[in-house]
């Protein structure tokens, strides 16, 4: 890059910085406006001598006075409602609220159970930037209950932290797999939806490279899938089974993660961490398995369809360290 595409490049950032400020703001109004006429509305129908019909009546008087003017019709305006008596008494997240489009609020609100859960997912898609199609395929696919069951499990250093960013069950629903594959498949298959699967995972994982070489006394050896996180500043080291678990893969796991910190790993980074990714496992064959290794990884296992939120819900309610769990929302995603 020359001279002339240094600067060119220089007033495209500030272009580009500009306009996502100017979005900011615009956004930031507009959520501010709903929750003012939502506080209004709030008000008012707890006065007697407000009917049901004064919302019609509303919609009616803004059609008028501002033709042209969306999402002021009457399900727009209760919305507006909904959304203040929502979070009115919700300190916690009054500064969260101008964060997110109307859109995401939207699918936070009508999908949510808990005070909890609607936090959860605002910083989430804070955090991650998600979009109204990325919101909504990972509360569809229940994300907060799935991280939530994951942080009841121990985790060796430096996974077990506030910042883990690892699931116990990861959703892979979008890879279109015939009902018969072999690794290999499953591997190529996760490379070609990588975007996706980056979502899944969570976007401070930047993907390195399919099949990494390793050489250890003049044999090649090669990792599934090699990625680098960002907030744990170590590479992640994956293999992909589609079996269920077996302990033998943790000695295996150990020798990659060995060579990776030797060889691989620069100064200034992190140990590297290993995730064995299964089609099933078993809590307790994975705990004997793994009591006596003193390398960083985790057993997750993976699921080839969306999963029954209900059921997901009811493990949880089943957690007698839930309220536990609860304290720890805030800590997993900021």
């Amino acid at each position: 890059m020359n001279e002339l595409d240094n600067m060119f490049a220089e007033i495209a950032k500030i272009i580009e910085e500009a306009r996502d400020n100017a979005y900011r703001k615009v956004n930031e109004e507009l959520i501010l406006m709903y929750q003012r006429v939502g506080q209004f509305l709030s008000e008012k129908s707890k006065e007697a001598n407000y009917g049901d019909g004064y919302i019609d009546s509303l919609a009616d008087y803004i059609k008028n006075q501002f033709p042209g003017i969306k999402g002021f019709n009457r399900r727009g305006l209760y919305r507006m409602k909904q959304f203040y008596e929502t979070y009115a008494e919700n300190e916690k997240v009054s500064p969260l609220v101008t964060q997110l489009s109307w859109t995401n609020h939207l699918l936070i609100m009508s999908g949510s159970k808990s005070d909890e859960e609607r936090e959860f997912y605002m910083r989430l898609a804070i955090k991650e930037r998600y979009s109204k199609r990325q919101l909504e395929r990972q509360m569809d696919s229940g994300y907060y209950e799935r991280y939530m069951l994951s942080k009841s499990k121990l985790l060796p250093e430096p996974c077990h932290s506030e910042q883990n960013p690892f699931l116990d069950q990861y959703v892979v629903e979008f890879l279109d797999l015939p009902d018969a594959f072999h690794e290999n498949d499953f591997r190529k298959a996760l490379v070609k939806r990588m975007r996706d699967f980056i979502l899944e995972l969570g976007k401070d994982f930047t993907f390195v490279g399919e099949e990494y070489p390793i050489q250890v006394g003049g044999e090649d050896y090669r990792i599934d899938l090699l990625f680098f996180h960002r907030s744990l500043h170590c590479l992640v080291a994956m293999e992909l089974k589609i079996g269920k678990f077996k302990p033998e893969y943790v000695s295996k796991m150990d020798f990659y993660l060995e060579g990776l910190d030797r060889q691989i790993r620069k100064p200034d980074e992190n140990p590297s961490v290993g995730l064995l990714l299964c089609a099933s496992k078993n809590d307790e064959v994975v705990e004997y398995a793994m009591s006596r290794t003193l390398s960083p990884m985790m057993v997750a296992q993976y699921q080839l369809q969306l999963p029954d939120k209900d059921v997901l819900r009811k493990k949880l309610q089943e957690l007698s360290s839930l309220p536990e769990l609860e304290k720890n929302t805030n800590g997993g995603k900021q």
